[in-house]
């Protein structure tokens, strides 16, 4: 029998339904989305891209009420590696979702670092790598991110490592950490980013469990991960091969995770992301009741 897994609440996301975008016509519908995500048996949802749910808070508040779902955590990408000319724009846009975030009762902001290559095109857009100029520019502008949007909305942040940005393996995820006050600034461990880039989630929580604020669920089909490192591809067409697929067939084992992160002793949120944009409209629904269900069979 699974133990059972009493500090972890598990929810899914827009992202598990094929939603990349604020409003592009290969995406599910949003009202579609919040349907089957309770039909899949899911209390907790993120809101996504701003823009594809309604962010009339009024609004949003009833449609979530009427099928029974509450918000973990908003979403933004942030390019603060550049440095302080982007501060201005980066808060208009924090400041938007940050504010729908709490006006939905959420206490994360789920912070994605800009992409160094276009996950469409991939075009280079700039070098793989930071000068430790732009390392002190991230580290510091994510305290000071963190810091504002815990004084202005009360919301902790919690910085996503993501494949082809800047925060992406174990050398950089430690980097970061090493270099960033836990006051302000915690991490949001992707499972699949994680694996995908070569770092092992149940080592990163045994050795950094006190960084770990939040947790997103995926797994990498590892011979379709071999084709797209020997091959080179950038992430959006290594998720059209299929290379984010569904529990338990890829890596990392979600259990040892999920037990690793119960050990923790404090609760946090374990969020589905299934990446498949685009995907067909059918396919979502029926994955996210296995996934449900396998992670019952886990404890969760």
């Amino acid at each position: 029998m699974a133990q059972t897994l009493d500090r972890i609440r598990v929810g899914s996301a827009p992202d598990s339904w094929g939603v990349w975008f604020p409003d592009d016509p290969h995406q599910t519908p949003w009202h579609r989305f919040l349907d089957e995500v309770s039909e899949a048996g899911y209390d907790w949802i993120e809101l996504g891209p701003y823009g594809y749910l309604p962010t009339d808070p009024a609004r949003l508040t009833d449609e979530l009420a009427r099928r029974n779902l509450n918000v973990s955590a908003g979403t933004v990408f942030t390019a603060l590696h550049r440095g302080p000319a982007v501060w201005e724009e980066t808060w208009t846009h924090v400041a938007r979702v940050a504010a729908l975030t709490r006006a939905m009762g959420a206490r994360h902001l789920v912070v994605i670092p800009s992409f160094w290559r276009d996950d469409k095109t991939a075009e280079i857009l700039e070098p793989p790598e930071l000068t430790a100029e732009q390392w002190t520019h991230l580290t510091r502008g994510m305290e000071r991110l963190g810091h504002r949007v815990r004084e202005t909305y009360g919301l902790d942040i919690v910085v996503h490592p993501h494949a082809d940005t800047h925060l992406d393996t174990e050398a950089h995820v430690t980097r970061f950490l090493d270099a960033t006050d836990s006051a302000r600034v915690n991490l949001c461990l992707d499972t699949g980013h994680y694996a995908y880039c070569g770092g092992d989630s149940v080592k990163l929580i045994e050795t950094y469990g006190e960084r770990i604020g939040y947790l997103h669920l995926k797994q990498v089909d590892p011979d379709i991960l071999a084709e797209v490192v020997a091959q080179g591809l950038p992430f959006g067409p290594a998720v059209r091969r299929g290379v984010m697929c569904e529990p338990p067939s890829g890596v990392p084992e979600l259990a040892p995770v999920l037990r690793a992160a119960q050990g923790l002793g404090v609760d946090l949120f374990a969020i589905v992301e299934q990446d498949m944009y685009p995907c067909e409209p059918d396919r979502p629904l029926p994955i996210a009741v296995r996934t449900r269900r396998f992670l019952r069979s886990c404890g969760a």
